[in-house]
């Protein structure tokens, strides 16, 4: 009996430290009821309604107050359409920055709250509170249109008053339900399609309705349409019920609330159907007929938006997208100038435009641009005298120039310089709080030390895209540093629980395309290119891998500590400073505990000196919460928690999915896909496939950089973008034949230059093409 006892305290003990925090107030677990009941609804600013055949009050109820500002718009689609009577509700609301709603005289006991919100112009950032105490933080209000319920919260009700607040931006309430007890609340109903018509009904689909869809709406909203508008497809039942861009045209039973019906009478001006001539008052009225009984349709098979096709076996066949070539050298008239290879393709030009070539530098001349194009700085007046006397005795003088330049320290931050400014480097998050991140120097001196030991430019690559995931490298720490180059895409608003992800994907996918392939690709993000061979099914395929990928929080201004940092410390390290801080952090949360449960009980003397220990206690525990912890770590990625192929965002729109996407590569560039049953986030596979020897961009765009910072100007003037919209080579065989030996010598950056450098060409001193002398023809450097 004692040992029962025991257990029954021990039980009873357990029980109570289980508590739920309900619109900020603790209370105890308890059996929920079944079901809960339906207390009261109230429509802020309307009149009463029935909404899921239950009886709302309305704007002239009493037992409540709200400061909010009315406001109505009845036109404006929601998203997701919904009934009638609930879509009044919602789109008759009070609105602004600050609002309060009391309920007033509610029974004493356990209720549970809901919260009708909506949009309807540009989406709004806000909390939402109960009784005082914050439940939804930072919530975003989404596009025109949208609208919540949210909730349920539940809370105990002791002194009469529920009180809800929204607090921020400027926030529009519709409704507030609340029911009695802690059992379960049904879903609302949703409006259903008519499942099994009537003969009647079939027949008066066949006789008005179809013919008039036939003749009116397939045009543009059908699977044979040259372009289907709003991916809207009328020509089935199931393409009616998935619906389009703008989710179904049909709310079944409720004419008013279908967008369908808005827009064959013409009542937005931004929707009007058809757009060349409104339908006659009959064909309207057979719609609403229709679309009151519930949209009755046997047309069961179902038609699918034709998904377009790029034809990359043509694309493939020009320029940028062909293959690199190799070509042959031309040969020359002018048989003396050339020093090299590049002098004969660049002589070979000059003489089929009739152009002669300017006279060679001076020397002095020549060491200046030697050593600003490599180190950024002038030379030293010794390092001047130097070559011009090395270089009247030795015909390789100029060449040990080079050497030297790119063995200095100072050519890894001139060069790694160029770099960072293409992948828009800052020691800054971006946003609009640009959020300092001092760990982003350790990917600046990492680029900067790879320049200077000539690290293999398809090894540059494969690091930065998927340095944390390779092996074999030993020291891992600075190959998971180099993914510091995803991590710093920038971040984008000051929030947090609901931080636009998407914006920063984007932004790693558009410098991505144009750092490594010179592409546009973000322009696929909404629809295919318009210009060059990149599908959104493309787009998304990249999507999906950096979905799948970890990016480090930096801090804002809202939360002040930095979240998802990779450790540069051993396991064991990071595993017992992390427990270490748990600990400690632990032991802050009892000691508030205590107090808080001491001030309960203390006289009103005692409260004051309890609340100074509270907030002095409270700020320890923050500071110590919001220091990193005692060891090294880096701003670079990992693998996510969740892997996961993305779906294609309708128009752009992440809140509107359409078709799931396998990852791949770019189908113009190969499509390689992923193994079925790959279970990374395909980084390792990306930076394979962009770095492969016969990617036809890889090599071009990196060598062209390199043209672009020695001559001034690439040999492709638009050095991000290959593509349509950008410049077309002016010696595409050059570029190709220089892309050739960039892979040829391991693909070193260092090789390049020496290449580059030691031609005539770039030797040639700084004036206007014009006719050549002919004591210029046979004349030596000064």
């Amino acid at each position: 009996m004692e040992q029962n006892s025991f257990v029954n305290r021990r039980c009873c003990l357990t029980c109570l430290t289980l508590l739920l925090l309900a619109g900020g107030e603790w209370h105890p677990v308890r059996a929920a009821d079944s079901p809960a009941k339906f207390y009261r609804g109230l429509n802020l600013n309307g009149p009463a309604v029935v909404i899921d055949d239950q009886q709302w009050e309305g704007q002239d109820a009493s037992n409540y107050t709200c400061n909010g500002k009315a406001f109505d718009n009845q036109s404006v689609p929601l998203k997701p359409p919904t009934d009638r009577q609930r879509a009044r509700m919602i789109r008759s609301s009070r609105w602004g920055g600050d609002i309060d709603v009391e309920l007033k005289n509610v029974p004493a006991g356990m209720h549970q709250v809901l919260l009708y919100v909506w949009e309807d112009n540009d989406a709004e950032t806000y909390d939402i509170l109960l009784n005082d105490r914050v439940v939804v933080k930072r919530f975003n209000s989404g596009t025109a249109g949208t609208w919540k319920r949210l909730g349920p919260w539940k809370i105990e009700v002791r002194d009469g008053s529920i009180k809800l607040s929204a607090r921020g931006g400027a926030a529009n309430l519709s409704g507030i339900e609340v029911w009695s007890g802690e059992g379960a609340i049904p879903q609302p109903e949703s409006a259903q399609f008519a499942s099994t018509p009537t003969d009647e009904q079939l027949a008066f689909f066949e006789k008005r309705i179809r013919p008039l869809l036939v003749e009116r709406c397939y045009e543009c909203h059908s699977a044979s349409s040259k372009e289907i508008g709003g991916s809207l497809l009328l020509d089935s039942h199931p393409g009616i019920v998935k619906g389009g861009d703008n989710g179904s045209p049909i709310v079944p039973g409720d004419p008013e609330a279908s967008l369908l019906m808005m827009a064959v009478r013409y009542t937005n001006p931004d929707l009007k159907m058809p757009p060349d001539k409104k339908l006659s008052d009959a064909e309207i009225a057979d719609l609403a007929a229709w679309v009151t009984l519930r949209a009755p349709d046997p047309r069961t098979t179902s038609t699918v938006v034709p998904r377009k096709t790029i034809d990359v076996t043509e694309a493939r066949t020009r320029w940028p997208f062909a293959p690199v070539v190799d070509p042959q050298v031309p040969t020359v008239r002018d048989v003396k100038w050339p020093r090299g290879d590049i002098d004969r393709f660049i002589r070979a030009a000059q003489e089929a435009k009739g152009l002669e070539p300017v006279g060679d530098a001076d020397r002095r001349v020549l060491i200046r641009r030697a050593t600003f194009d490599l180190i950024g700085l002038p030379p030293t007046p010794d390092e001047v005298m130097a070559f011009v006397d090395d270089a009247a005795e030795t015909p390789t003088a100029f060449a040990k120039v080079v050497d030297r330049l790119l063995e200095s320290a100072q050519y890894g931050e001139r060069w790694g310089r160029h770099w960072l400014d293409v992948v828009r480097y800052a020691d800054t998050a971006g946003d609009n709080s640009d959020y300092p991140i001092p760990q982003m120097v350790k990917y600046r001196d990492w680029v900067i030390a790879a320049f200077n030991r000539d690290l293999p430019y398809d090894q540059f690559i494969r690091d930065q895209l998927a340095g944390d995931l390779l092996e074999g490298h030993g020291d891992r720490n600075p190959h998971v540093i180099a993914t510091g180059y995803i991590a710093l895409a920038r971040r984008f608003g000051s929030r947090v629980d609901d931080y636009p992800q998407h914006l920063t994907i984007e932004d790693t996918i558009d410098n991505l395309g144009r750092a490594f392939l010179g592409l546009s690709l973000s322009c696929a993000r909404c629809h295919d290119h318009k210009f060059d061979p990149i599908s959104t099914d493309d787009y998304y395929a990249v999507y999906g891998i950096f979905q799948s990928t970890r990016y480090p929080w930096p801090g804002i201004e809202l939360e002040k500590r930095q979240r998802d940092l990779v450790p540069l410390a051993p396991d064991d390290v990071v595993a017992a400073a992390t427990r270490e801080r748990k600990a400690k952090l632990a032991e802050f949360d009892a000691e508030l505990k205590r107090l808080d449960e001491e001030k309960k009980s203390a006289g009103d003397g005692q409260k004051e000196e309890l609340d100074k220990r509270i907030g002095s206690t409270r700020k320890l525990r923050d500071e110590l919460n919001n220091s990193p912890l005692p060891f090294d770590t880096a701003y670079a990625v990992s693998e996510g928690m969740k892997i996961e192929n993305a779906r294609i965002q309708i128009k752009g729109n992440p809140e509107k999915t359409g078709d799931e996407v396998p990852r791949h590569f770019l189908s113009v560039l190969g499509g390689q896909t992923l193994a079925p049953d790959e279970k990374s986030s395909g980084r390792r596979q990306l930076s394979d496939w962009i770095a492969a020897p016969d990617n036809p961009l890889t090599a071009r765009v990196m060598v062209n950089r390199i043209w672009l910072h020695h001559f001034g100007q690439g040999l492709v003037a638009t050095p991000n973008d290959f593509g349509k919209q950008g410049r077309p080579a002016t010696h595409s065989e050059l570029l190709d034949w220089l892309s050739r030996r960039f892979v040829e010598s391991g693909w070193s950056v260092k090789a390049m230059h020496r290449l580059m450098m030691n031609a005539r060409t770039y030797q040639l001193a700084s004036a206007e093409l014009g006719a050549r002398s002919a004591e210029r023809e046979d004349a030596t450097p000064n």
